[in-house]
């Protein structure tokens, strides 16, 4: 009988010490879902605007929609920086989203190399944008730099 109440003080005290494992576990699990929580940060690239501005607008929009607190830079290069000119033919289309977005937070960037092959200016654009010194370069820094999603509309 001693041998029985001894396996069974050993086994409350495995079973004791496999609860305070699963609680630690659990405890680290919460950890892991609170990392998963963090901030999410995506870069949208668009290099050809007839293509994809406005399919990647509603994109982010929707992207906004489901995941409000996300944080979406648009990198714009070669013929990509057109939905962001002031003389844009689908400007009633695109204007709108563009104002929409930004206004949730949407940063747009406009490659500076583009613009002076181009012979553009920083008044050829609509408000909301901002500009980079290289479209390209900026992604990358983004990708490798601060950890943004690639997506490419």
């Amino acid at each position: 009988m001693f041998k029985f109440i001894e396996i069974t003080r050993v086994g409350f005290l495995a079973l004791s010490l496999a609860a305070g494992v699963g609680s630690v576990s659990l405890a680290h699990a919460a950890d892991d879902s609170t990392t998963q929580a963090q901030q999410v940060n995506v870069v949208y690239h668009i290099n050809d605007s007839k293509a994809q501005a406005l399919g990647g607008l509603r994109n982010m929009r929707n992207h906004l929609d489901v995941a409000p607190d996300t944080n979406i830079v648009v990198v714009a290069h070669a013929e990509g920086i057109d939905f962001l000119t002031t003389d844009y033919d689908a400007a009633d289309t695109v204007g709108p989203l563009v104002a929409g977005l930004a206004a949730r937070g949407v940063v747009f960037e406009v490659c500076e190399i583009t613009l002076a092959g181009r012979d553009l200016t920083h008044d050829d654009f609509v408000l909301e944008t901002d500009f980079t010194p290289s479209g390209v370069a900026r992604v990358a820094q983004l990708q490798t730099q601060q950890g943004y999603a690639y997506i490419k509309p």
